[in-house]
């Protein structure tokens, strides 16, 4: 196999080789589900969703597990603020699991709308308590945890490569600020007085700090609940084992959750490494700086929906950036990945009818064939599929392999079919429906999307009726009224048709 991958652990780009031959173990953090995600969140679950797809279309069998925080996430990452899910309760006016529910459909709603495949294993936190417990006694019988002030604390003092990942020096720690390799002082936030070290962390909170916590259970070191971090140690041991191959997330990540994970992992298995391969991905910015949903401000994607954007013109837009590269965000900026994409689907349409003018069967055949890498790959498109593929290789190189798709699609000199079956081959990873734009011979690709946008909405009106979230029921509503379509609320459910 010859894909390379940057590991933050290293900091380098290293061949991709799995612990277990034609098998990888992938773990990619999910989400807390106390808001809608961003569409800065949602870069990291397509970055995840473009590595599953490679590894898969490089004959790799791959378990994919994916965390649902409705539970012990605070504020502050690091032990600070307060409970994100019960905030966002108090404010709505629900309980925790309602809040959790709601906002875990919206979510896998949107991965939806953008083609993200889900998960081998989705695993909420609220259902792996048992299995968090039992973590936490392991690290505290090998000697690595202290109690203070009714919570059980992580000492980082006893784990002598604490901030490998980020190239933390624990010496500087007790002064309250940890320092990256870069020469950047980045300032812990109010210190817990618990504490011994500034970068230790909680393993379980108790009643004694959070007397009105929603959800507590049984523990041995009091009624409480778990800290953030123990969650992704816990969960994805439960489910790929003691060592596994990829563990990804947002860059935000590495300091103190993914840093704070590994500490406790390895000092409760002994085995180093836990995870073999690290992979971040950078924000996604507007001209004001990092989106981020504690300052209000951010974009999801009903809202660039709502504007008439496809939502595979995001997935489309993210895909031409590197994945390690910071990508400015506009309105403008995604008006020309709608304008590339249309030309995209347009161009192939093109194509496709050429196909078809001789025998309506043969982009199904087509189809049929881009799915043997093999034979593909010994034809007049190999050019094309060699360059997609070394692009890819190269630590999912997104921007390059873009551009051999567009390559192949204007090579005339390329039988149409073959063109069809090479460029189904490269969406296979893409993910940007390409042969699903040709199946409905009755509709264009904008239909396509207004169809399924439409759907979309739908779904999202009936989640909130059932919530009693009449406001943003009716604001679909009138969303839909203006792109013209009358929508009738029968017994069997909304009908909806254009005006």
């Amino acid at each position: 196999m010859s894909l390379s991958l940057y590991n933050t652990l290293g900091k380098k780009i290293e061949p991709f080789q799995p612990l277990r031959e034609g098998s990888v173990g992938f773990y990619g953090c999910g989400p807390t589900v106390y808001n809608y995600a961003h569409i800065g969140n949602l870069r990291a679950y397509i970055t995840h969703d473009l590595l599953v797809r490679t590894l898969r279309a490089r004959g790799l069998t791959v378990t994919h597990v994916m965390n649902v925080t409705d539970v012990g996430h605070l504020t502050g990452d690091d032990d600070t603020g307060s409970d994100k899910m019960l905030k966002s309760a108090e404010e709505r006016g629900k309980s925790v699991l309602e809040v959790a529910d709601f906002y875990m459909k919206a979510f896998f709603n949107d991965t939806s709308r953008l083609n993200i495949a889900q998960p081998d294993v989705i695993c909420r936190a609220t259902k792996h308590i048992p299995e968090m417990i039992a973590l936490i006694k392991r690290i505290e019988a090998n000697g690595f945890t202290y109690a203070a002030g009714g919570n059980l604390y992580f000492d980082i003092s006893k784990f002598p490569s604490y901030g490998e990942l980020a190239r933390l020096k624990l010496n500087d720690l007790p002064n309250g600020v940890s320092q990256m390799d870069e020469g950047v002082k980045i300032a812990r936030t109010a210190f817990d007085g618990n504490k011994r070290n500034t970068g230790d962390f909680v393993l379980w909170f108790t009643k004694s700090k959070f007397e009105n916590q929603a959800l507590v259970w049984d523990s041995p070191w009091g009624r409480g609940y778990p800290g953030w971090h123990i969650e992704c140690s816990a969960m994805s041991m439960k489910y790929l084992g003691e060592q596994f191959d990829i563990h990804a997330g947002g860059i935000d990540h590495i300091q103190i959750h993914h840093t704070n994970e590994i500490a406790q992992t390895e000092s409760a298995t002994g085995k180093h490494p836990w995870v073999r391969f690290w992979v971040h991905n950078e924000f996604l910015v507007l001209d004001k700086g990092k989106m981020s949903k504690s300052t209000g401000g951010f974009i999801t994607l009903q809202d660039i929906i709502d504007k008439g954007f496809d939502p595979l013109d995001l997935r489309y837009f993210m895909l031409g950036g590197h994945y390690r590269n910071q990508l400015q965000f506009s309105d403008d900026s995604l008006k020309g990945a709608q304008n590339s994409r249309k030309s995209l689907l347009n161009t192939l349409k093109s194509i496709a009818d050429r196909v078809k003018s001789g025998n309506p069967n043969r982009v199904d055949e087509a189809i049929a064939r881009s799915k043997d890498a093999d034979a593909l790959k010994k034809g007049a498109a190999s050019k094309y599929l060699d360059e997609f593929d070394a692009a890819l290789d190269d630590d999912l190189n997104t921007p390059r392999s873009l551009s051999s798709l567009w390559g192949l699609l204007k090579d005339l000199s390329i039988e149409p079919t073959e063109i069809l079956a090479a460029a189904f081959y490269m969406d296979a990873v893409l993910g940007i429906k390409l042969s699903e734009s040709l199946q409905n011979k009755a509709q264009s690709p904008v239909d396509d999307s207004l169809k399924a946008e439409v759907e979309a909405l739908l779904a999202e009106r009936a989640a909130a009726k059932k919530n009693k979230d009449f406001e943003r029921a009716d604001a679909i509503r009138g969303i839909l009224k203006e792109r013209g379509i009358t929508v009738e609320d029968t017994p069997q459910g909304a009908v909806w048709k254009k005006i």
